[in-house]
């Protein structure tokens, strides 16, 4: 049974940076390595892909709201961390990560079907 667990999140000031972290479990056994994503949700907003990860670490794909201020990596076979940097009150949100098993680069939002139980971010001014 994959299961994801985020951490890192906390309430900081504009301007500052944060680093959460995901850690991934229960997929080592199939002998499948997942892509990997980081999402968020704001507060009467839909759910948006910020950033995601091939499953190798080799390929990356970013929003345009983040693009060039937060940075995906896997640190390690099971982790997955998302740098965000420059943070503004638009960045206050509910961050998710999530994996996907499909083949194919990128996934599609929808593709993604594990998910963790998320982590406040929240930017003041």
């Amino acid at each position: 049974q994959v299961q994801l667990s985020e951490s890192g999140g906390g309430v900081v000031q504009a301007g500052d940076s944060l680093r959460l972290s995901c850690t991934i479990s229960g997929f080592m056994k199939s002998g499948y390595h997942p892509h990997a994503g980081w999402f968020r949700q704001a507060l009467g907003k839909e759910r948006e892909l910020l950033a995601a990860i091939s499953w190798n670490g080799g390929s990356t794909e970013y929003a345009d709201a983040v693009k060039g201020r937060f940075t995906i990596s896997k640190v390690a076979e099971n982790t997955v961390d998302l740098q965000m940097n420059n943070l503004n009150g638009g960045d206050t949100a509910v961050y998710y990560c999530a994996v996907s098993f499909v083949l194919s680069w990128p996934p599609a939002p929808y593709e993604y079907d594990h998910w963790g139980q998320g982590t406040l971010v929240t930017v003041s001014s």
